[in-house]
């Protein structure tokens, strides 16, 4: 299994070399040559499964025999024994008609640690055997930097470096951050946005010559392991909901449009799924660009639900690089002129091809707060902010498939977000027994401007010591 950029420029790697490098050196993000897929039966067989099995045999056909069997099933039962719920990603009825898949029963209580879990280890076989070491570097709208820290804090073959936006995540979000006192781990708030921190990651792997002498690695969501450790979960729920019998409607609240893809890679993989729904805050670029096939910048605006608030969603460009064919110049052409201009318009063929599956939903913040309370008045189901954007979207006929049954993606715990929880309903959830005491730790981080250069010069003296 080879794995191309979506620019077209650079050379085919497989699946670990991918893996380890994130990001491809021409800009472009990695997607698999040609796409794997199960056979109905084959997907059928995996109801009543763990989901740790599940795991191995969606990551097995990406990985195209570079890890051999028992060796994946051994990291997929490894990563995902770190989780508190032995179904790993249970799902709750909600309405006869509606379900909430929860995924924050990971060691951050957000949904990236579904992913995050299995990429660490990934990464410790993959370096092992080679005997390298590598830098990290995590840009964070909130969750993944503490999903990150999480997962391979105290780990022999990676230091990581996390940047997130001053002042725009929770303090829950920000301490699964900074309280880690592990040698190989440092957390950096920048003075910008998530879009700004997006950005000098870029330009971190565009500058070959740094990226080699620090030996650069990312593990956001253009990272393509990612994504399809977050497809597995799309298959769990859809057959437990009788699939591939019948399709499933997937509501799933973005920014970076990561989650929405999976969802995405699973379809192709042949999982029936009916429609994806994908569900924003009022930083809406995704939803207007599936609805009107204008891409589009707008000004960041901070929320209650902050991992969402984004302006420029790197996993689009994969699902752009499939709207026009795979065609990797027109591809590299269009996202080189959204970096310059901050705005493209989705070529007609490719915006219909978009249209068949994805539908966009946009909620505004007195909205979301009404969900919140809403869904505790309704269900007895206390949600976070992110959860309340799909959940709102999902009262949305007109985005829905008729007939199809529901699944809302619960992506975070209520506790990593109490001023908001608190304000819907006037109490803040309980926090799990993994986190408490996190708020007594002390924190470690440091301070930078929104400028590359002095984070390049950071990293390389973090990479040096």
């Amino acid at each position: 299994m080879n794995y191309v950029s979506t620019r077209g420029e650079a050379p085919a790697v497989g699946f670990l070399e991918a893996v380890l490098a994130g990001l491809a050196p021409d800009g472009g993000l990695y997607v698999p040559e040609t796409w794997p897929a199960f056979t109905a039966q084959e997907i059928g067989a995996f109801a009543g499964r763990p989901y740790a099995d599940v795991a191995a045999a969606v990551l097995a056909r990406f990985a195209g025999g570079e890890i051999k069997p028992q060796v994946m099933a051994d990291l997929c039962e490894d990563a995902y024994a770190t989780f508190a719920h032995a179904a790993v990603a249970p799902l709750k009825q909600l309405t006869p008609q509606t379900f909430l898949l929860e995924l924050f029963h990971g060691p951050s209580l957000a949904f990236k640690d579904v992913a995050m879990q299995l990429l660490a280890r990934l990464y410790d076989h993959a370096l092992a055997a080679r005997g390298r070491t590598l830098t990290i570097v995590c840009a964070t709208s909130g969750d993944t930097g503490g999903a990150a820290v999480e997962a391979f804090r105290g780990r022999n073959n990676v230091r990581i470096v996390a940047l997130f936006p001053e002042g725009r995540i929770s303090e829950v979000q920000r301490r699964f951050m900074t309280t880690a006192g592990d040698v190989n781990v440092r957390s950096v708030a920048v003075d910008g946005d998530f879009d700004a921190c997006q950005a000098i990651l870029k330009d971190l792997f565009q500058d070959g010559q740094f990226a080699q002498a620090v030996d650069l690695s990312a593990v956001n969501s253009i990272n393509f392991a990612r994504i399809v450790a977050q497809s597995v979960y799309y298959f769990t729920a859809a057959v437990a909901l009788g699939a591939p019998a019948r399709p499933v409607t997937f509501v799933v609240p973005t920014g970076n449009f990561g989650d929405a893809y999976a969802g995405y890679v699973a379809r192709r993989m042949g999982l029936p799924i009916a429609r994806l729904v994908v569900a924003t805050n009022s930083n809406d670029i995704i939803a207007k660009a599936l609805e009107s096939g204008r891409y589009a910048r707008g000004e960041t605006q901070a929320t209650q639900s902050p991992a969402m608030d984004i302006q420029a969603a790197s996993n689009f460009e994969r699902l752009y690089f499939e709207g026009v064919e795979r065609r990797g110049d027109d591809t590299g052409r269009a996202f080189r002129a959204f970096a310059a201009s901050g705005a493209i318009d989705i070529p007609p063929h490719a915006h219909e091809a978009m249209r068949v599956l994805f539908r966009g939903v946009a909620i505004d913040e007195l909205e979301t707060t009404r969900t919140i309370l809403a869904t505790l008045n309704e269900t007895g189901e206390i949600v976070d902010p992110h959860t309340a954007v799909a959940l709102a979207a999902a009262r949305r006929p007109a985005a829905l498939e008729p007939g199809a049954p529901i699944v809302v993606l619960a992506t975070a715990h209520p506790a990593k977000f109490p001023e908001a929880v608190a304000t819907a309903i006037g109490a803040a959830a309980a926090t799990p027994r993994s986190a408490q005491g996190i708020a007594e730790r002390p924190e470690r981080f440091d301070r930078l401007p929104a400028d590359v250069g002095a984070v390049k010069a950071y990293v390389r003296e973090f990479a040096a010591a």
